[in-house]
């Protein structure tokens, strides 16, 4: 058994982040890490031509800014490196290969119970804690919806974590199930390299390019929400027109306003709107069901696949191993049960960093609150 003030689940950006905030004030602590590295998802399940949808200054961590000369939209090596840096000036330590099996809460002696299962050494640990930070995050496993039939199709199927680049499907008919960032920038990738693509589009999305992004959130610094959101919708319809003639359906809420009531992202446009101009990318609707490689739609059409690549999304983890927290955490869903800002923070000393969906920006304001909030609780301690 080790005790320790803090305990942090997880190693991904908000893992270090509030790692980095704590060591920042002399707050010792531990972090958890299930895989053998930090930001295992940017690091191993993340596409190569990946770039942060967000202009640097909304992505950067708590007290190290990017360097000058980095690029305004960061590609993943670029963000890869900063995180190196990151982990290097804050002396962040995770502790690899511990799979966390349960957290409890000791009413008696008031303090946090973590068991884990060090999987290197197949041996089991306990940490105690008076603090715990659940963040893990949203994106702990990769999603696959139930489809009819799906177990019989004769393709690879694959969910869009483990996607890397286009070559090996250059000539193959191949279908992306998702039409959110990650969705169209596979589906472009996956065209350029000489597949034939399609994308199932169920749901109407904002389309626009990353300068109009860039330009929305800086506005939205200065005016309402709602009168950003008219500018950004009346440039996207100047540059793209109407994209319901190529299936595409535009949502009759703003993208800044569902960004920050849902969580949904606008896409940012990497050249996939132009390919289905083109027609080189196929937009179709819902799919039904499977019948070994031929895929029916709910539009009654059906198509011979090679491939399916699911870009559908993560879900959380955290209710299969939290035993206690269920004033800040759902108990199916493993999401908050507050609504950002005031999602972080529960009882007896839990809290949960990059569950905001806020993306980094998000992670950097979770970080910082919750060191805050523990530094004050400590003071308290120490007036009593």
């Amino acid at each position: 058994m080790e005790e320790i003030e803090v305990i942090i689940v997880g190693a991904g950006p908000a893992g270090l982040a509030t790692s980095a905030c704590l060591n920042v004030q002399s707050i010792p602590n531990i972090v958890l890490e299930r895989e053998d590295s930090y930001a295992s998802l940017w690091k191993k399940r993340a596409y190569d031509c990946l770039k942060l949808h967000l202009a640097k200054q909304y992505c950067q961590l708590p007290h190290m800014p990017f360097p000058s000369n980095t690029p305004t939209f960061v590609p993943k090596a670029g963000w890869l490196s900063y995180l190196d840096n990151y982990v290097s000036r804050f002396e962040i330590n995770p502790r690899y290969h511990r799979l966390v099996e349960s957290a409890s809460y000791d009413e008696k002696d008031g303090k946090w119970c973590v068991k884990v299962k060090n999987t290197n050494l197949d041996e089991c640990e306990v940490y105690v804690a008076n603090f715990l930070v659940v963040a893990t995050g949203e994106n702990s496993e990769g999603f696959i919806p139930h489809i009819e039939g799906i177990q019989s199709f004769e393709g690879e199927i694959l969910h869009s974590s483990k996607f890397r680049n286009g070559s090996k499907f250059s000539g193959k008919d191949v279908l992306v199930v998702g039409s959110g960032n990650s969705g169209m920038e596979i589906a472009y990738e996956l065209s350029k390299s000489g597949a034939n693509t399609s994308i199932v589009c169920r749901s109407p999305v904002h389309i626009l390019k990353r300068e109009i992004v860039y330009l929305g959130m800086s506005l939205l610094n200065f005016f309402p929400c709602k009168f950003v959101d008219s500018i950004v919708v009346f440039l996207a319809k100047i540059v793209y027109g109407d994209l319901s003639n190529y299936g595409l359906q535009t949502p009759s809420k703003g993208p800044f306003y569902l960004k920050r009531i849902t969580g949904q992202s606008p896409i940012i446009d990497v050249g996939t709107l132009d390919k289905i101009i083109k027609k080189e990318i196929q937009v179709l609707p819902s799919l039904k069901c499977v019948r070994r490689n031929k895929l029916e739609f709910v539009d009654g059409k059906s198509n011979k696949f090679d491939a399916i690549i699911f870009a559908t999304g993560y879900r959380s983890t955290v209710s299969e191993w939290l035993k206690n927290g269920n004033d800040l955490f759902d108990g199916v869903s493993g999401l908050p049960k507050q609504l950002y800002p005031n999602h972080w923070k529960g009882s007896n000393g839990i809290y949960c960093a990059g569950f905001g969906r806020k993306g980094l920006y998000g992670i950097s304001m979770d970080a910082q609150n919750i060191a805050r909030d523990i530094i004050s609780n400590l003071r308290s301690c120490k007036s009593d």
